[in-house]
């Protein structure tokens, strides 16, 4: 949704959650949503397109995993590498948690940089706080941008917007209230900060809570239940911390509250939790798309010199 905001339109999308790719389908019926494993997916097809872009899985670098980098199976650095020769895109984007820049992970990322400037692309690593984009968590990412070399000059990461993002008070007070609970004020003033990172969990971890103890801790600091998700919100007369809804928790990552999110709720939910903030996808969107265009502007001036002498 991000990179849709930025003005790119899909070729494509790979997923292998049949829960997310019911989701993308509910609220894109025209994108192409190819349901698979990435590794039996070849991009040969897609030669010379704009934009690669992915969130590779997260756990092989998370500090709440075993960190186990390229030794963790679900490490798909190598795939989205070989995407990369098949497709030769102008741009790559690639996401993971903040773990990636750990320092037993510095010699994995230098590697990764050599093979794509192999390719000819000039490339860097950035650690991105979401909330510097408005968005109300504290969701700190390793974020890669590769560019080829005509383009890469062009480049500017964004800096982020200067007002504070909303607090959680702030954002989900009318969902919070649309039940007619009458101390929706006093929680509002309690939750006066942003949230702690959302926690999606895996298929074979996880539920639908709002992660491990500490983050629980910090939920509950802002007059927020962390044990489990509410089907609703809170009604009238209801005492104590209410629990977020799957709409509130997308509202949290930044979601538009149109989007919709197919599946029961742990599923649903895995989606909301395992995603990349729309809005700091559409900041760094916009920005490689400048990168492109001014590219190809400048790349047309040349040739037109050139011709014209």
């Amino acid at each position: 949704m991000g990179l849709e905001q930025a003005g790119f339109s899909h070729a494509a999308l790979i997923e292998i959650d049949p829960a997310a790719c019911a989701t993308l389908r509910h609220n894109r019926p025209k994108w192409n949503v190819l349901e698979g494993d990435v590794k039996s997916f070849s991009a040969k097809k897609y030669i010379g397109i704009d934009l690669l872009a992915g969130g590779v899985p997260c756990p092989p670098f998370s500090v709440a995993g075993k960190q186990l980098g390229r030794e963790d199976e679900r490490d798909l650095f190598p795939e989205a590498l070989r995407l990369v020769r098949e497709c030769n895109p102008k741009a790559v984007m690639l996401e993971n948690v903040r773990g990636l820049f750990d320092p037993k992970f510095d010699s994995y990322r230098r590697e990764i940089k050599a093979k794509l400037e192999a390719m000819g692309y000039a490339c860097s690593w950035k650690p991105v706080q979401t909330h510097h984009f408005g968005v109300p968590q504290l969701r700190p990412r390793a974020i890669l941008i590769a560019l080829k070399r005509e383009y890469a000059p062009y480049y500017v990461w964004p800096l982020g917007i200067v007002a504070p993002p909303p607090t959680v008070g702030q954002l989900l007070k009318s969902a919070m209230a649309s039940n007619g609970w009458e101390d929706v004020e006093e929680w509002a003033q309690k939750a006066n900060d942003i949230a702690p990172t959302l926690v999606g969990g895996s298929k074979k971890h996880g539920g639908a809570d709002l992660g491990p103890t500490r983050a629980k801790q910090a939920w509950a600091k802002l007059g927020v239940d962390g044990m489990g998700l509410a089907d609703a919100p809170p009604e009238k007369g209801f005492k104590g911390m209410p629990r977020l809804t799957v709409q509130m928790a997308a509202l949290v990552q930044g979601f538009p509250p149109e989007w919709e999110f197919v599946g029961k709720k742990t599923p649903a939910y895995r989606q909301v939790g395992n995603a990349f903030p729309p809005p700091v996808a559409r900041a760094i969107g916009i920005a490689i798309n400048k990168a492109l265009l001014a590219g190809a502007k400048d790349a047309d001036y040349f040739y037109g010199e050139e011709r014209a002498g």
